[in-house]
């Protein structure tokens, strides 16, 4: 096999069907099979594993169907924070709530509901 960066847009494909079909024979399923299992047409089936252009929820079928989906992470693994990206945002985490200084009812004294007005307590 020759490097895939190297390949052109059809080889690229042509190797991903090709793996796709040598995973299914692993597995010894017929395209038929493989089709019905992964909810797709057998002919949606060939055309992935012969290199032709298909939609890509197909392609996601029948992998899932494959047990190959997890495989997603290596194959466009998600974004890494650099070390620095990562101290930023860790600066930046709430740690406590802090009160409004901002309220716009104004102050009011407080009293209990049995002293009188005056402070005179009976």
């Amino acid at each position: 096999m020759n490097s895939i960066n190297h390949m052109t847009d059809p080889a690229v494909l042509d190797e991903l069907g090709e793996r796709l079909a040598q995973h299914r024979l692993d597995r010894n399923l017929t395209q038929a099979q493989l089709a019905e299992e992964a909810g797709v047409s057998k002919r949606t089936l060939v055309r992935l594993e012969g290199g032709e252009s298909t939609q890509l929820t197909n392609l996601i079928r029948v992998v899932r169907a494959l047990g190959l989906l997890s495989n997603l992470d290596t194959f466009i693994p998600p974004p890494l924070q650099s070390p620095i990206e990562q101290l930023q945002r860790e600066g930046k985490k709430r740690k406590r709530a802090t009160p409004r200084t901002d309220s716009t009812e104004p102050e009011s004294n407080w009293v209990w509901g049995d002293e009188s007005q005056d402070g005179d307590q009976s």
